[in-house]
């Protein structure tokens, strides 16, 4: 190579380096505004969580410190793991997570939690305000706490969301269980629900047209089955059929000598 050839190939080179280089910016964040806690739930086979990761990654994103308490979610098939890569701190110290501004937990607190928290908290939780005692309020009196109860959260469509979610969840689920049961596996009758061409679907009979009879119903008949639904609210049975889409699903009132042909 010539070196008139090599000069010119070393000038061009040269000119590359001090060029305009491409820069990775860090993308802002506000400053921390909350401190939210999740504890781990204590009561009888509740295995729920109050936030998956992907929620506490929003929540962490937007300027706010996350606080799980450790195994949290284990039940849930959530380890620790997965909410520390979305930025959660893990704690050890059931108190720490207590002392949050916010502590987000899906079962009630007791009575001893209720003594772990500060004046002026807010608690979002199922409170159960039917069942709830004396006591217990004034215990949530005295401290002063916010609590907003799941069950009463409304939406935009004033729609209780919480507790329309988890009919929905119930109304499908109770439909796989009952089909997991009816199969040889676990000592049923070996049979499915349907979809078969020349075989005569399972008759799958619900009681109530609410949220979780109509999602069973969307499930059974997703499946293959003969659905027949039962209420006492003709309202209610209308709009199960308009939302189902579906006019020849079999809807009656609650009367005892249809119900025992069913």
């Amino acid at each position: 190579m010539s070196t008139g050839l090599r000069d010119g190939i070393a000038a061009i080179a040269q000119q590359g380096l001090i060029q305009t280089q491409e820069s990775l910016q860090e993308v802002p964040v506000r400053k921390n505004d909350l401190s939210i806690g999740i504890p781990k739930e204590t009561s009888f086979q509740e295995n729920r969580i109050g936030l998956t990761p992907l929620s506490v990654g929003l929540l962490v994103h937007n300027g706010h410190q996350v606080l799980i308490e450790s195994g949290a979610g284990n039940n849930a098939n959530f380890m620790d793991a997965d909410y520390a890569e979305q930025g959660a701190r893990i704690c050890f110290n059931t108190k720490e997570v207590f002392e949050c501004d916010v502590l987000v937990k899906v079962a009630p607190p007791t009575l001893s939690e209720i003594k772990m928290m500060h004046k002026g908290q807010t608690l979002l939780s199922s409170l159960q305000t039917g069942t709830m005692k004396e006591p217990y309020l004034k215990a949530l009196m005295e401290k002063k706490i916010n609590a907003l109860c799941f069950e009463h959260l409304r939406d935009e469509g004033n729609v209780l969301s919480v507790v329309r979610a988890m009919g929905e969840i119930v109304g499908s689920t109770s439909i796989l269980i009952a089909a997991e049961y009816l199969s040889n596996v676990t000592g049923g009758k070996g049979l499915m629900l349907g979809g078969f061409t020349g075989v005569p679907p399972t008759e799958v009979v619900i009681l109530g047209a609410g949220t979780v009879g109509e999602y069973a119903a969307r499930t059974a008949l997703a499946l293959g089955a003969e659905v027949k639904v039962f209420d006492n609210s003709i309202f209610r049975l209308r709009r199960l059929q308009n939302n189902l889409g579906n006019s020849r699903i079999f809807t009656s009132v609650m009367q005892p000598i249809v119900m025992r042909k069913a």
